[in-house]
């Protein structure tokens, strides 16, 4: 498996816009997961991927698929599969402007909002959240579940959630003790 430091990352998106730019295309791209923590926030070296949402998005994965042969990664190195944790239009930093490719992230508190949704055990999230906490300045569990209610549905969010917050701030707790 390859992985992806900032400047790795930032050369693909600049192949990115290269080859739309080659195909007259403009395209937008939404960073979240491990590449926005990379580059938006500086909470760590390195990704596996880069999970985005992106219009237009046949064409922008076409030209993903070409610049991942170009570059020798997996064809997915780009990929959507974050797209089922935007429920709404989050609010938007923008990250990167090339020529044809505008490149954001979601603010702090909606990348907060939607790692604590999928709470996944196995991956960074744990890190992430406990980086996004410290980064908004954050007290208590209420307040993070006051955020993720203001961008989700009470009905959508798992109780792994609330397991998985309580757990951080009961850890946190006995951190400062």
């Amino acid at each position: 498996m390859i992985v992806l430091n900032v400047q790795t990352i930032r050369r693909l998106l600049q192949a990115l816009n290269e080859e739309l730019a080659r195909r007259d295309i403009q395209g937008e791209i939404g960073v979240c997961g491990g590449a926005a923590m990379c580059l938006a926030f500086k909470a760590r070296e390195a990704t596996k991927d880069v999970e985005a949402i992106f219009k237009p998005s046949k064409e922008i994965r076409n030209a993903a698929a070409k610049i991942a042969k170009s570059f020798a990664l997996d064809e997915d190195w780009l990929n959507d599969a974050v797209k089922a944790y935007f429920h709404v239009d989050p609010p938007r930093e923008p990250l990167l402007e090339f020529s044809h490719l505008r490149v954001w992230t979601p603010r702090a508190d909606y990348m907060l909002a939607m790692k604590g949704l999928s709470a996944r055990f196995d991956t960074h999230d744990r890190e992430d959240v406990e980086f996004l906490i410290e980064y908004l300045e954050i007290q208590s569990a209420d307040q993070v579940f006051a955020l993720i209610n203001r961008y989700y549905p009470h009905s959508i969010v798992p109780p792994k959630t609330q397991f998985f917050i309580e757990e951080l701030f009961e850890k946190r707790s006995r951190t400062k003790s």
